[in-house]
């Protein structure tokens, strides 16, 4: 007979105990995008909501983003770096395929001693939501105790100025989360997914392999069908949401507030409307300043909504990430 394998167990429960965010200090406004693209502050507005972005200057890599935001994660749950069991990064944006950024995000903030686990993952918008189911199983299941996840992205590196479809939407940030064990439940059931039919909807305009095999190619940008992922979120991810609500028995009228992915404003309001979101039920439009910061967006409208007051400590939230894949991924949590 077989020696048996004796298994690990971890916390009942998970929860959130910090966020931090970190926005470079660039702003950009829509006036210093609008004559290369043809267009007017007043149509990116209409057809995105966003106002500003923040666009990343050369000291503000994907690195050194992650551990700012990363350290005001650890502040907020008052937990030391050492005593975080793994690290995983949301990103598409680190631009070397090999090693994992987040092995050196551990190592600079002492992550376990120096020695945590650290990996990337790459599901662009959904990133953070994903990071963060990885991170509920491993403290339940026994593999952490702390773990911190991280959304970081510098998508102007990969955006075309003269795209009229893309040039405004993007923007460059890091949000962070500790995750931690809890009594109770703070991360509710997952609802995730893909739909790789429609994989080319949002893409990079041309592969490595091309850009190796010819030089003088231009360098990769994204690129995006506007209308055909307006049309899938707007119908497929408010199923998304209802879905995670009744996953966490909760009801829409019960949440303190409503936190998707920065993606659109129009898509946000088509959401709400689909939901039969109470009007006194918080809303994060942190697109309006921020851009679309892909896997940050989350956790920096998340942090905003904290620190303004807009969200309470210790309310229920739903978020909700969607992006290319098309991947998305959305649960009911408890704020930290």
């Amino acid at each position: 007979m077989s020696a048996p394998i004796r298994p690990r167990s971890g916390a009942p429960y998970a929860r959130i105990m910090g966020v931090g965010g970190y926005r470079p200090v660039r702003v950009v406004p829509n006036s210093e995008l609008i004559e290369r693209i043809d267009s007017s502050d007043e149509w990116i507005q209409s057809r995105s909501g966003i106002k500003t972005r923040r666009w990343a200057g050369d000291e503000e890599t994907v690195t050194e983003m992650s551990l700012a935001a990363a350290g005001k994660a650890l502040a907020h749950a008052g937990i030391s770096a050492e005593e975080i069991g793994c690290v995983i990064v949301a990103t598409v944006t680190h631009l070397k395929q090999t090693p994992a950024v987040a092995t050196d995000i551990a190592y600079r903030l002492g992550a376990g001693g120096g020695r945590a686990p650290a990996f990337d993952i790459s599901a662009a918008c959904a990133g953070f939501c994903y990071g963060l189911t990885l991170a509920n199983d491993m403290v339940r299941g026994g593999s952490a105790e702390y773990v911190l996840v991280i959304g970081v992205e510098r998508l102007s590196d990969l955006t075309n100025p003269d795209d009229r479809s893309t040039a405004f939407i993007f923007g460059d940030g890091a949000g962070a989360v500790v995750v931690g064990p809890s009594e109770e439940p703070g991360i509710g059931p997952v609802v995730w997914g893909s739909d790789g039919a429609n994989s080319g909807t949002i893409s990079q305009s041309t592969s490595w392999e091309a850009l190796r095999d010819n030089p003088e190619a231009a360098f990769p940008t994204l690129t995006m069908e506007g209308q055909t992922v307006f049309r899938w979120a707007v119908w497929e991810m408010a199923k998304v949401c209802q879905e995670a609500l009744d996953a966490a028995g909760v009801e829409a009228s019960q949440l303190d507030a409503f936190i998707p992915h920065q993606a659109n404003m129009r898509i946000t309001d088509a959401m709400i409307k689909a939901l039969k979101l109470p009007p006194d039920v918080p809303v994060a439009r942190d697109i309006a300043e921020t851009g679309n910061t892909s896997a940050a967006s989350i956790p920096l409208a998340m942090e905003r909504m904290l620190e303004s007051g807009e969200a309470a400590a210790g309310g229920t939230a739903l978020v909700m990430g969607f992006g290319a894949g098309l991947v998305y991924a959305g649960q009911v949590i408890t704020l930290p």
